[in-house]
């Protein structure tokens, strides 16, 4: 998981920060002075927990200097021999996580979602954890926990993804990944209303769905004459809790951002672009060639929505959301059974260095990318993602944050 954070807020590139020498050694010698975790604060071979259950945990914590909040270790014992972990990797994954936060705070002003948590007392503790899962059963190196307090949750940490990825008694290298976990912090900590979606109407049983054997036998005009008629009946382009009402765009290619003439033009300026886009997949050859799954989901009705939206607590430029199993919904003639799925595009964020798209961007926000440009990040992410998350149902937790 290669995840780094700029010093622009919000962004990240691929860099970890760098300690000088003293710094290094001031924490070695922290860590080699650092009490015993106490007995009994460890987890008892759990599969995981997800992410909105209660986590129990015991003893005092392990306090970070400058920290309102605690690390422990889940509940249970932290003995050699106990399912998940023993008492060595506990404690490399508890003073690792200790020193990465001692340096996040003494950076305080280079992690602008980390400094807004704690100036704003959002986290409530830190949960290592042998492995995390979401409710779908899907391991995660981190997830966020709403606790009984509003406006309070806990960050959940897996131990074997720490030492999996290199990290343990590496902080210095944990820190990028740790920051960039801070927008789902503020995101899941915000209690403020959300939005109510407008109605979207769909003619579901009138879609022209195709098969992917029918998909691959039409030409490219045919293609986009299909795209058509699901523009008709099923897949939407529109942002459904109008988050760009009255949001000023951007002149394609540039970063100049231009005001609306009235409250409705950036929405439908952007639902052009991203029809605009959608046509080029699914007619241009190369985009069969090398993203045919997406070509394939953009007709199979597996899509249903792909849409700019703004929301400002994600930091992402880019998200699939997949409807869970029971809120599956049949399609088409012949009848088939959909988890409807949606690509969010971040407007008003660039792309990481992570991203798969991210050279295609040249740097520019998602929303003042060509339509050429767009086609290939909207493709990438569908590509890459519209699989995973569709078997795991796992971006169904992450829609109770609303653009805003």
């Amino acid at each position: 998981m290669k995840i780094a954070r700029s010093r622009r807020e919000g962004q990240y590139d691929g860099r970890c920060v760098r300690i000088g020498p003293l710094v290094r050694f001031l924490l070695v010698i922290g860590w080699l002075a650092s009490p015993a975790l106490p007995a009994g604060a460890s987890h008892q071979g759990h599969a995981g927990h997800a992410a909105d259950e209660a986590h129990e945990t015991s003893g005092p914590g392990v306090p970070i200097p400058g920290a309102s909040f605690r690390v422990f270790l889940g509940e249970g014992d932290a003995t050699a021999g106990s399912a998940g972990w023993d008492r060595v990797q506990a404690d490399a994954a508890t003073r690792t996580v200790v020193a990465a936060f001692t340096l996040m705070l003494q950076h305080r002003t280079e992690y602008a979602r980390f400094d807004e948590a704690v100036t704003k007392g959002l986290l409530d503790r830190v949960v290592i954890e042998p492995t995390v899962v979401n409710r779908e059963g899907k391991p995660f190196p981190f997830l966020v926990a709403r606790t009984a307090d509003p406006g309070r949750v806990r960050l959940l940490i897996s131990a074997s993804s720490l030492q999996e990825a290199g990290y343990l008694d590496h902080p210095d290298r944990l820190v990028p990944v740790l920051a960039r976990e801070f927008q789902w912090v503020v995101g899941k900590a915000d209690t403020s209303p959300r939005p109510k979606a407008v109605p979207v109407e769909r003619d579901l049983a009138r879609a022209p769905i195709l098969t992917d054997r029918d998909i691959q036998a039409l030409p490219a005009e045919e293609r986009v004459r299909a795209l058509q008629g699901l523009f008709e009946t099923y897949l939407k382009t529109v942002d459904d809790l109008r988050s760009l009402e009255g949001q000023p765009y951007y002149e394609a290619g540039t970063t100049t951002l231009l005001p609306p003439a009235n409250r409705d033009q950036t929405i439908k300026f952007y639902d052009i672009r991203v029809r605009e886009a959608l046509q080029l997949i699914v007619r241009d050859s190369s985009f069969m060639e090398q993203t045919p799954r997406a070509v394939r989901s953009l007709l199979d009705g597996t899509i249903w929505n792909v849409s700019f939206v703004k929301i400002e607590n994600r930091d992402w430029a880019t998200r699939t959301r997949v409807l869970p199993g029971e809120k599956a919904v049949t399609v088409g003639k012949q009848g088939r059974v959909i988890q409807p799925a949606a690509i969010l595009i971040n407007t008003y964020r660039t792309a990481a260095p992570d991203d798969p798209f991210y050279r295609d961007t040249k740097g520019l926000p998602m929303g003042a990318l060509p339509a050429d440009r767009l086609a290939r990040v909207i493709a990438l992410e569908i590509e890459r993602n519209i699989v995973e998350k569709s078997m795991t149902g796992h971006v169904a937790q992450d829609a109770t944050t609303a653009p805003k």
